[in-house]
């Protein structure tokens, strides 16, 4: 079967109509922009979307980034103000807002925007030292991204943002920081010991003063308690002998009756015994010898005969053991020194 030139000629044409329409249409993502040349002039740029242009008169070019795009730098050395070359690594965040300005105004702006950043960078940290450059990011940063932001807008970019992302200073640099950290800790760690070694002592001390305070508070108490409870005894003990109205015979009684108490303790080698011992042994002798009267105390009770023999024999025990109390402390000493003390040998 053989093909006319017809039939060859009508495929020829659908193929060439079919490829220059494939050519007319030109499809943009989003986010993206295409500049289109007519006749080797730009004629306007092609946005997201469909869009058709004319086949062999137009010429698309490379689809642009409208997007925020982030290019980190190799570290570029620098020099401080005190001569220390520092090793600075930058982040560029920055943003093509006009493709045509892009794509005619700067050959490569990539390329640009890295090499005004490491000039700049060179010229704002040269007027600074290192101590400056290590605490100062902010402002390296915010001076770059003036800076930049200026120099880049009619390229049709805008610099978003410039941060620093490492300072390397060189290593004997490096070294002498570390020491110098190390010895300013172990300095604010000895001040902080000492300060709550000094607050301990304060605190100590003021609570041995607040328990001393409480000590003697208390001993004055006690002190002024006992004093009164002593007092209140001696008024009552006085009352009472007043009350009772006590003869001289119950007193020599009650003295008696204390003398044996002089004699007893393991020291007492001697004793002073008054001269009015013997008077008051005689007195208490002839009065329980005697029938006892009444004393003005108990002449309003009436006692029987058995409590009045009762009271004479335990009157008669007491008298002789003070007699022998006195005897016995009279051996231990020398005749002379009993005689001078006691005042036996010497009438009053």
């Amino acid at each position: 079967m053989d093909i006319s030139p017809l039939l060859i000629a009508s495929l020829l044409v659908a193929l060439l109509v079919i490829f220059i329409v494939i050519r007319a249409i030109r499809i943009v993502p989003q986010a993206r922009a295409r500049n289109v040349e007519r006749l080797g002039r730009y004629s306007r740029t092609l946005q997201p979307g469909l869009n058709f242009v004319i086949p062999f008169i137009d010429r698309v070019y490379t689809a642009i980034d409208l997007r925020e795009q982030v290019v980190s730098f190799q570290p570029q050395p620098v020099i401080t103000e005190d001569n220390l070359v520092v090793e600075i690594d930058t982040v560029l965040y920055f943003q093509v807002t006009d493709p045509r300005a892009a794509a005619y105004e700067i050959a490569n702006y990539l390329q640009a925007v890295e090499q005004l950043t490491v000039t700049t960078l060179r010229n704002v940290v040269g007027s600074m030292d290192l101590e400056s450059t290590l605490t100062s990011r902010d402002t390296i940063n915010s001076q770059l991204r003036g800076v930049l932001d200026e120099a880049t807008g009619k390229w049709g970019i805008r610099v978003n943002r410039v941060e620093i992302k490492a300072i390397d200073p060189p290593k004997t640099i490096k070294d002498a920081m570390e020491k110098q950290m190390r010895a300013e800790r172990d300095k604010r760690a000895a001040i902080l010991g000492a300060e709550g070694q000094r607050q301990s002592q304060i605190l100590t001390a003021e609570g041995d003063k607040q328990a001393a305070v409480l000590r003697a508070e208390g001993n004055r108490t006690a002190r002024i308690l006992k004093a009164e409870g002593e007092a209140k005894a001696i008024d009552e003990v006085f009352q009472a002998v007043h009350r009772n109205d006590p003869d001289p015979k119950l007193l020599a009684y009650q003295y008696l009756q204390t003398l044996p108490q002089l004699a007893q303790g393991p020291g007492n080698t001697f004793f002073v015994i008054p001269s009015e011992v013997t008077a008051a042994l005689s007195s208490v002798s002839r009065a329980f010898t005697d029938a006892l009267p009444k004393s003005p105390a108990t002449r309003d009770t009436s006692h029987d005969d058995k409590i009045s023999a009762r009271a004479a024999d335990d009157a008669a025990q007491a008298a002789e053991a003070a007699a022998e109390a006195v005897a016995a402390a009279a051996e231990t000493q020398s005749p002379a020194l009993t005689e001078r003390h006691t005042g036996v040998g010497t009438p009053h």
